[in-house]
């Protein structure tokens, strides 16, 4: 299945949620699907890879298990980050009706199905 499918069934299970975005490791966009604006799903997606690369270095440094999500709140939205590969993540971004447990429960359900599509 391709990518833009998984990550728009995505977009359609959590109500509040604005995108979300597959980017490798340099912070490059590989595939997203918002309701925002492209650039700014884009540049969303490469500054939370960067916040992403420094937890797993400090996570390294320390010996902990490995990293399964990161859960950002603001003021008004809400970030989730999950690996997918070692070289590739997802990024989602809710606005501030979205429940984010629920898109939490939701993501991890598409983490598994966009990481058997890798495996192809």
């Amino acid at each position: 299945m391709p990518f833009k499918t998984l990550l728009n069934r995505l977009l359609e299970d959590i109500p509040g949620a604005l995108g979300a975005i597959i980017i490798d490791w340099e912070g490059e966009s590989v595939d997203h699907a918002a309701r925002m604006d492209d650039y700014d799903i884009k540049l969303l997606g490469a500054h939370n890879g960067i916040i992403l690369n420094h937890i797993r270095g400090t996570m390294d440094e320390i010996a902990s298990s490995e990293l399964e999500e990161v859960i950002i709140r603001t003021g008004e939205n809400k970030t989730l980050i999950a690996p997918l590969t070692e070289d590739y993540l997802l990024v989602m971004q809710l606005g501030p009706k979205a429940i984010a447990s629920r898109a939490a429960f939701k993501m991890r359900r598409c983490v598994s199905a966009l990481r058997h599509e890798f495996e192809f």
